[in-house]
């Protein structure tokens, strides 16, 4: 998440009712449709999993765990000043819970219930404490209330975790198997794992929202490996094998699950990946026409965010200001493709900038002389082209090219914005400087 330092310092999490969900609930952290696009959904559940991990000696603090930690701080005083009300224990169990106390919010929770026994939140939240505690049986028992108390919409979701739960009390407490949530066998018509194929008789038993539900117990639960490994499964049974690729590879190297079949899949979703890395233009659409049952994606990415204006620099005129991807998410576009664009980004036109993000070629060629800069690396562009909003026109002194490259560039130069031409980029950065970022 390199290319996130410069935006985290002006993003917060939506206090905002709506996108509640099952399972754990805190009203700072309201969730856009999913599924989510992968790339996306993958930075905003790394982002959740890391709040749990206190800053060690000579590290800089992590601005998402320091506003959780604040806002748990901010409960605790209002607890000592007056009796919380049941949604604010059930945002401070929360809160709690994300920071990696679960003992402590099984404590709160336990409390909490016995006197709102009925409040759906605080069951609910209290059946993830428990799980995460690791009493399996406690947990069962709560989120078998939560699902009896859910809104219709929710109560889905709380039945998959009711059955996560549920699979994983019969298994040994330090089983690395794949979870069964959906009884399908991810194997190619050869009865085997097959990069970006999925037999049609096993996809005819996966529900058509089973991404979207695991990507939400993912969110829920971001520590846990073996969900990690389901939406690898799921990636590639739509076809998607970078995608795969990269989950299988974090699942070993981020959470050292040594699974023998979880190896295996590895390997072959990487050296597949390895052969479409090879492909490009026509024929990279042509690949994309054959993928076995592309995902129909319904957000960008899961958490919702809002600007913080507050947090924003001054605009320098004569030195270079760190343009946040944040700041050009906030700009809007009407039905006749008019921008509103912020403020703050109306300051910086004309201005010298400097924005980390991937390159995205316009064309075939290896050496460019403009491209495209977009937050996150694009697994297929067709499937995951991001908004008009999320695309930046990147253009060279005359007779400067840069070759193509996949990994994380900073680039610095003067933004221009278009707010006439409905055929043009909202966005571009004129006489641009290109290099590897830090």
């Amino acid at each position: 998440m390199r290319h996130l330092r410069h935006a985290a310092v002006v993003i917060v999490i939506l206090g905002l009712a709506g996108g509640a969900w099952a399972g754990l609930h805190y009203s700072g952290e309201p969730v856009d449709e999913l599924p989510s696009q992968w790339r996306g959904f993958l930075l905003d559940q790394r982002a959740l999993r890391n709040v749990a991990l206190k800053p060690t000696a000579g590290t800089p603090p992590n601005p998402l765990r320091t506003r959780y930690e604040e806002a748990a701080a901010n409960l605790e005083k209002t607890a000592r000043q007056r009796q919380l009300t049941a949604d604010e224990l059930a945002d401070l169990g929360a809160l709690y819970i994300r920071l990696g106390e679960p003992a402590r919010a099984v404590e709160l929770l336990r409390s909490a219930q016995r006197e709102y026994p009925h409040h759906y939140r605080i069951v609910s939240n209290l059946g993830t404490a428990w799980q995460l505690q690791g009493d399996l049986d406690q947990a069962a028992a709560c989120l078998q209330e939560a699902v009896r108390l859910a809104p219709g919409k929710l109560q889905k979701a709380e039945e998959y975790q009711l059955k996560l739960v549920r699979l994983r009390q019969r298994q040994p407490r330090d089983s690395q198997e794949l979870d069964d949530l959906f009884g399908v066998r991810f194997v190619g018509e050869s009865g085997k794992f097959e990069p970006g194929k999925l037999a049609a008789a096993e996809r005819q038993k996966l529900p058509a929202d089973a991404v979207a539900i695991v990507q939400q117990l993912a969110l829920w639960l971001p520590a846990d490996g073996r969900l990690l490994w389901l939406l690898g499964e799921l990636a590639n049974a739509h076809g998607d094998v970078r995608t795969a690729a990269s989950i299988f590879e974090g699942c070993v190297t981020e959470f050292g699950m040594r699974h023998p079949e979880l190896r295996q899949r590895r390997q072959a979703a990487r050296a597949a990946a390895d052969e479409l890395a090879k492909t490009a233009g026509a024929e990279a659409k042509a690949a994309h026409e054959g993928h076995a049952g592309v995902l129909k994606t319904r957000s960008q990415r899961p958490l919702l965010t809002k600007l913080d204006p507050a947090a924003l620099p001054p605009v320098s005129d004569t030195g270079v200001n760190v343009l946040p991807w944040a700041v050009l998410n906030e700009t809007t576009i009407d039905r006749q493709f008019r921008p509103t664009f912020p403020k703050y980004l109306q300051q910086l036109n004309g201005k010298q900038v400097t924005l980390s993000g991937f390159m995205q070629p316009l064309g075939d060629e290896l050496e460019m002389s403009s491209f495209m800069l977009v937050e996150y690396p694009i697994g297929c562009w067709y499937c995951e082209m991001p908004e008009l909003t999320g695309l930046v026109l990147v253009e060279l002194p005359p007779d400067k090219v840069q070759t193509y490259t996949r990994g994380l560039i900073k680039v610095t130069g003067r933004l221009v914005l278009n707010a006439t031409d409905p055929e043009d980029f909202l966005y571009t950065i004129r006489r641009a400087e290109v290099k590897e970022a830090n």
